[in-house]
């Protein structure tokens, strides 16, 4: 299967190599004044500074949970999730959805979490114990 690329608007790429070097760990890449690519475990996701964003977040009910409409996510092993998961609480970062299985009990069971960049971004993380049932209906 091939990386898949992502470019997303930040409005300060000190701070994005700070949150996504720092905090998630992504290894940075090429980089100019006006972006930054990361290693975003093996995909690759372009950080483009905006001067300004759209702070408005569409939400859509999801397990009675407001998702965002506009995320990206990653979906990880179960153990790199629940890794992933201490070390976010354990920075004190602030959930749109905090950690939980989703749908438990029935296929497409998962686990998630939600939360957002600096900018707004909105990000999930995601991992199955089944890694079969990602598309299961």
């Amino acid at each position: 299967m091939q990386p898949f690329h992502l470019a997303f608007p930040v409005t300060n790429l000190e701070v994005a190599r700070t949150f996504y070097g720092g905090v998630l760990g992504c290894p940075e890449g090429r980089s100019s004044a006006d972006w930054v690519d990361f290693n975003f475990y093996g995909h690759q996701i372009v950080a483009h500074l905006c001067v300004s964003m759209d702070a408005r977040l569409a939400l859509n009910e999801v397990d009675g949970h407001g998702v965002p409409a506009r995320h990206f996510g990653l979906i990880l092993t179960m153990p790199d999730w629940e890794a992933l998961a201490s070390k976010l609480k354990a920075l004190g970062t602030k959930f749109i959805i905090e950690p939980y299985i989703r749908f438990k009990g029935e296929p497409g069971e998962q686990a998630t979490l939600f939360f957002l960049d600096p900018f707004g971004n909105a990000i999930e993380f995601k991992a199955f114990q089944n890694p079969q049932s990602l598309f299961a209906k």
